[in-house]
């Protein structure tokens, strides 16, 4: 193959990407030149070769710059290279410039990386602070309906509230948000029932409760500026002093009868040693009682005891034995005659 041949080929090769790339970025060119925010076409072309869509960062400048802020395409780029929302950086500035709120681009772009992940956007943030919002306490993912506290004389009170915050884009980066507030105002709203001496006081001046909780300084270290607190209902729930008045009655009940039930066992439990040490006794009765007629037999035997005294230690028995049946008659005769009252 001659030298004229590849030298043709090369030039053909050299012109189908030029024509590709007239073709490809010629549109963009035009558009970016004909809207007052021109882009040059080498720096297209190298976009291309960075893995930025040229067409995203062409409609984000035309955007800025009709809206009256003039944006660098190495600006545009930088921030989408670093993973932010480029399109939504310029509508949060766009909004913020049109409210008079002072937000440049390094800040909102901050705000825009801040919040990648949590569910809030930049523009929303400009938002909220152009137009206040609204969070009920107690949140809805907390799953309760009221934030419950109990006044000094024992009664629960609940209470629903409403806070209107706007957001601080000077201190959005780093700061708590809404779950912060949330917390923070619920415990506000406790700690001021925990301190009135009746719940009569919470009823009858709920804005009270609104005025100290405010007093608090909530929003430090937040994403937001508190406006108001207002309270949005106040119900009454249970006794809850009488409810641990109750419970500590029980208890102490419970403990007197456990006590009680201590001193009946020991009580059975003596009954039952003295029955043990009187059938000891009796067992000893009997056991010396066995002892006499061997102890007579050896008088007998050693001549300290006759005959004769032998009878008249018999009789002296018989005589007491018959006493005791004629006395014990006698007593049974004398309660039988007694009429009963």
């Amino acid at each position: 193959m001659s030298p004229q041949i590849i030298g043709i080929a090369i030039v053909g090769v050299i012109l189908l990407i030029i024509a590709f790339l007239m073709v490809s970025y010629l549109g963009l060119f035009i558009k970016a030149w004909v809207s007052g925010a021109p882009v040059g076409f080498v720096n297209l072309v190298f976009m291309r070769l960075r893995g930025i869509p040229p067409a995203l960062i062409v409609d984000a400048r035309i955007t800025a710059v009709k809206a009256g802020l003039e944006m660098s395409t190495n600006d545009l780029e930088a921030h989408y290279l670093a993973e932010g929302n480029v399109l939504q950086t310029i509508q949060a500035l766009i909004s913020a410039d049109k409210a008079n709120i002072t937000l440049d681009w390094t800040r909102a772009c901050a705000i825009d990386l801040a919040t990648k992940g949590t569910g809030k956007s930049v523009i929303e943030a400009v938002r909220t602070s152009i137009n206040p919002k609204v969070i009920d306490v107690p949140g809805e993912q907390s799953g309760r309906g009221t934030i419950d506290g109990v006044s000094k004389d024992g009664i629960q009170v609940k209470v629903r509230a409403r806070v209107t915050v706007r957001s601080n884009l000077d201190r959005y980066v780093g700061s708590a948000l809404e779950e912060t507030i949330i917390a923070r105002v619920g415990e506000g709203i406790v700690t001021t029932i925990g301190s009135a001496n009746t719940y009569k006081e919470v009823l009858e001046s709920p804005d009270a409760i609104s005025k100290v909780v405010l007093k608090r300084g909530l929003d430090v270290g937040t994403a937001f500026e508190i406006l108001s607190i207002d309270i949005a209902d106040v119900d009454i729930g249970n006794n809850v002093g009488a409810q641990l008045q109750e419970s500590q009655a029980i208890a102490n009940k419970n403990m007197a009868q456990a006590q009680a039930e201590i001193r009946r066992a020991a009580a059975v439990a003596a009954e039952q040693e003295m029955k043990a040490k009187v059938e000891e006794m009796r067992a000893k009765l009997i056991e010396a009682e066995a002892q006499v007629p061997m102890a007579i037999a050896e008088a007998f035997r050693s001549g300290n005891l006759g005959v004769m005294d032998y009878y008249r230690l018999n009789n002296i028995q018989s005589d007491t034995r018959m006493r005791d049946s004629i006395a014990k008659s006698d007593d049974d005769e004398a309660g039988a005659s007694t009429p009963v009252s």
